[in-house]
């Protein structure tokens, strides 16, 4: 068994070698704001990085070829306070990429990601996470395209005036006459509409009017973990129809049942006792109390690869792909602690029957053509439609 491991091991590390490991969602950029301000100068990304998941050394161990930056900025600003710090960490990101050419490159297209990996580097996308980036402006959202945002995540944790959130009550329904105004125009720029942390309701009503394929940058399957924060079968089904991509995350809560229904009972303790569930040093008290006879469950590397197969079973091997979360989450599976821990998903997959071509498509085949098909039908959409140019209050009108 040891020899397999590794002979799968030094399969999956010569497939990242020549094809690029396309992951959908990285919080690096936030991160660093937190830790270290806007001055990257505070930090050396070509040396290790502590207390971070992410770091030039790390990626090339990981074998990582094209990256998704996320400009995340959280839910709790909005208006023009959301706009203005997106673009601060537009900036962040740029400047990044900027101070390392030997090791990373700005990639706008799916002919650029390949064309960085050819020469070495690893191809840098931006991605918008959560529509109040956007300040319901469309405006806004074509100067962010032309900034370098790939995709949008319409909402984040919170819902936003046209569009519901997985992790907040239901206001819209789904997705409002504006919402499918923002999709429209996304799509007429070539923007891929990513549908991570949006409700089933939302994700279904995008899918009922996309004129291209979406994605879920950082998602996994909720037939296997019961977390909002994942796809329902028939969503899975739906997306895989309409040529789409299902980028499988990291997060622990996100990837294992066990560790699902701990905190689940964790947040009814205290919410039995009147305390915000949300308090995490709280958490820890009252974990220690009422579950010291079971200790947290630990989500692993072959949970994971569960969803991967899932995934794969109800949507096809066209439509499955990675979107790690790192620097987006506390704690990660034993086995994916970093970046550098790629290869090792990968040969788990070979060594359940996966073959080479399966493993290129999930690494970045998949989500390469997702980003080609969205480029031709933007300049399909181009040449019949201008830039939508209605507000949310005309198209919204109680």
């Amino acid at each position: 068994m040891r020899e397999e491991l590794t002979a799968a091991l030094t399969t999956a590390r010569g497939l990242l070698r020549h094809h690029p490991l396309v992951d959908g969602h990285n919080d690096l950029a936030w991160s660093l704001r937190e830790k270290f301000g806007p001055d990257l100068r505070r930090v050396d990304l070509a040396a290790p990085v502590a207390g971070t998941h992410t770091d030039l050394p790390r990626l090339r161990r990981g074998g990582v070829g094209a990256q998704f930056w996320s400009v995340y900025v959280p839910g709790t600003l909005q208006g023009d306070a959301a706009v203005t710090t997106t673009l601060e960490q537009i900036d962040l990101v740029h400047r990044m990429i900027d101070g390392h050419p030997d090791d990373l490159e700005l990639a706008l297209t799916a002919d650029d990601v390949e064309s960085a990996f050819s020469r070495g580097r690893i191809a840098s996308l931006l991605g918008a996470e959560g529509g109040h980036s956007i300040a319901n402006s469309l405006g806004v959202l074509r100067m962010l395209h032309r900034l370098g945002v790939r995709y949008l995540t319409l909402t984040h944790n919170v819902n936003v005036p046209w569009a519901d959130s997985a992790t907040d009550d239901p206001v819209a329904g789904g997705l409002t006459a504006f919402g499918r105004e923002v999709v429209r125009e996304m799509q007429r720029l070539g923007m891929l509409v990513d549908l991570s942390h949006v409700s089933a309701g939302t994700a279904r009503d995008v899918l009922q009017v996309a004129e291209a394929p979406v994605v879920f940058s950082h998602s996994s399957a909720r037939a296997v973990c019961d977390h909002p924060r994942n796809v329902p079968d028939d969503v899975l089904r739906r997306m895989g129809a309409g040529g789409g991509v299902c980028m499988v995350t990291f997060v622990p809560d996100f990837v294992s049942p066990q560790l699902r229904a701990w905190n689940l009972e964790l947040s009814a303790e205290m919410e039995r006792r009147g305390l915000d569930r949300t308090d995490s040093a709280m958490r820890a008290v009252v974990a220690a109390k009422h579950l010291a006879d079971r200790p947290r469950p630990r989500a692993a590397l072959a949970q994971v690869a569960d969803h991967i197969d899932h995934v794969r079973t109800v949507a096809g091997v066209d439509h499955v792909g990675i979107g790690g979360d790192y620097d987006g989450t506390d704690e990660l599976p034993d086995g994916l602690e970093d970046v550098s821990c790629y290869p090792a998903l990968i040969a788990e997959l070979l060594a359940r029957g996966w073959d080479e071509d399966e493993c290129v498509k999930l690494i970045g085949g998949n989500v390469l053509r997702v980003f080609r098909e969205a480029e031709t039908v933007s300049r399909s959409l181009c040449t019949r439609r201008g830039p939508v140019t209605a507000g949310i209050g005309e198209c919204d009108r109680g």
